[in-house]
Formats: C-alpha cells, structure tokens, sequence
C-alpha cells in the first residue's frame, strides 16, 4: 500500500496516471491555500468534474475503506485537506459543512498568525488562540484532523495537548537534520507522536538536507533515526510534491492577499520559483525509489510497510469519522 500525505500538483491526466504508474493508493490532496470558503467551494465543484472525467483513474475518498475499494479497482483515492483555516472563515459552524463536502485535514496555520494559532514565521508564537480551542474540539468532533505542518512550535505542542483525538504534521522534517523554519524540532515532533499523531516526510527540497541535491539514502537514514526516536508506525510519506505548477503559483502560496509585498518565506525574492526535485523523486513514478531505500539500508519489511502507507491508512481509519453523539 502506498499513501502519500500531502501533494500541491497542478492537477491533469498526465499526473492521475503519474499516480496509478507509482502505485499510489491514496493521495491526500491540498485543494484550499488562501481560498475563502466560496473559492473552496468551487474547488470541490473542479475536482467532482475530474472525477467524472477520469472514473477509470481517480475516485473522491471520505473514509479509509475508500482506499480498499481503489486498490481493487486500480484507481488512487483523494482526500481532501487545507493548508490554511480560510475556508472555515471566522466562523466554527463552517467546520461541520467543510467536512461534510470532503476536507478530512485542515492546518490552523500557513507560516502566519491566524484567528487560531501561530505560524512558523512569526517573530512570536503566541500559542492556540480562544477561537482556536473551540475549533480543535469542533473539529475533534466532527472528523477533521488538525495540520500542524506550517504553525509555530509552541502552537504545535498546544494543540497536540488539547487535541483528544491525535493531530499530524503531514509535510515536514527534523530540524536537526535540516535546519528550516517549517521543520520540527524534537520537543514538537515527540508532542504529535507521543500521542499516536503522525509525521510525514517532506520531499519539498527546501526542507532537506543539501535541498535538491539531497541524496536517497540521506533521506531514509533520517527517516530510519525517526523510527528509532518516534515510533516507525507514527510516520509516513509527504511528499509536499508541487508538480507542473508556473512559478508564479509560488507568490500564491507565500503571500495570498495578505501582503502588497512579496515574501517567498522558504525561497528568496532573487529565485522565487519553484526548486529543482531531487533526481530520486521528480514525479509520482518514483515513490518507489524510497520503499527501494529503506530497504537498502536496513529497515525491516513491517517498518517499510508501514511507512509507505499502512500507517496512514491505520490513522485515516481512526480519525476520518464524526463523533457518534
């Protein structure tokens, strides 16, 4: 089974295939940046159509058992996830509604201050804000799992503590192997996984070592220190893969509305773009160069497993599904 945690693609038939051609089973799929709760809306409308276009290769996934049935069927199941709260707005009812359309994860935090929580880019982290609290327990209820990928340290150990169901940073690495602002230092890491959250590895080469001349087997070396430190059944892949967008789709990210500045926060005003992918994962295709990796320096066959998608599709089965009230 293959899972991938976090993918930003310009989405096409050429990717859909990509992704049956790699053999990823399920794909957690970013459909809100900035996007009010409207734009998503129209966001959720572009991907029915998708689906109805491409039944062959792709199918919407709302719960676990979802990726079962995309096995048996040769497809690759989406879920949908925001990497920002604008969606919801200010308003908590929204959260219930946003689920019920298909967002299964939502981050309280794109890098900046939000209404519920601090980004990694704040000078101050100022923790999980009122409006914050209400959210994670709104969302605890209904099954939308809290992202912590973007948001400051502080707020990430808060919201793990108030969380009562386990929280993820899908897309990120340890800092100490590769010293980034939206990495995660231990304190953080072992706060998510010390309560049965989950990391996902970042393929996104500004969070690796040497960036995109990381090489494969510095990359499985982390994740196998991971498993030693974490847990090996508490982490997975994210690749954060952003493939065949312009680079002007960067400004999007970084900036938004909120700013009349540029701020490319990971990149630099001078190359804004998107960086080069390591030779070992330019696409879909090659995800299993890492399963190959893992093996080559030592993991065992449960641990790989796992890695590769069982223990997100472990996590999607516990924490996908509304509160009985």
């Amino acid at each position: 089974m293959r899972i991938d945690g976090l993918q930003y693609a310009n989405w096409s038939e050429k990717i859909f295939r990509q992704l049956r051609a790699g053999g990823i089973d399920a794909v957690h799929v970013t459909i809100s940046y900035h996007e009010n709760f409207r734009e998503t809306v129209l966001n959720f409308e572009k991907w029915n159509r998708w689906f109805e276009q491409y039944p062959d290769l792709i199918m919407k996934g709302l719960r676990a058992s979802d990726i079962d049935r995309a096995r048996d069927t040769g497809r690759t199941a989406i879920f949908f996830g925001f990497q920002n709260p604008s969606p919801i707005e200010d308003d908590i009812g929204l959260v219930e509604i946003v689920h019920t359309l298909g967002a299964r994860f939502m981050q309280l935090t794109y890098n900046n201050q939000s209404l519920l929580a601090s980004g990694c880019y704040e000078a101050e982290d100022t923790g999980i804000t009122r409006m914050g609290k209400q959210v994670i327990r709104e969302m605890n209820r209904v099954g939308l799992v809290v992202d912590m990928s973007h948001s400051a340290d502080r707020s990430t150990i808060q919201a793990a503590d108030i969380s009562d169901r386990p929280i993820t940073i899908t897309h990120a690495n340890p800092y100490g192997w590769a010293p980034a602002l939206r990495n995660k230092r231990d304190e953080v890491i072992r706060a998510v996984t010390d309560k049965g959250g989950m990391l996902g590895f970042s393929i996104y080469p500004h969070h690796l070592k040497d960036k995109s001349e990381c090489t494969l087997q510095s990359f499985c070396e982390m994740i196998a220190r991971c498993a030693d430190a974490y847990g090996a059944e508490n982490l997975g892949i994210g690749s954060d893969l952003c493939q065949d967008h312009p680079d002007s789709v960067v400004e999007w990210m970084r900036v938004g509305r909120w700013s009349k500045e540029v701020d490319f926060g990971e990149g630099s005003a001078s190359a804004p773009g998107f960086p080069k992918m390591p030779n070992w994962f330019k696409d879909n295709c090659d995800f299993g160069n890492i399963e190959v990796g893992l093996g080559e320096i030592g993991m065992s066959n449960t641990e790989i497993s796992g890695i590769m998608g069982g223990n997100w599709y472990r996590f999607f089965s516990e924490n996908f599904a509304p509160r009985v009230r």
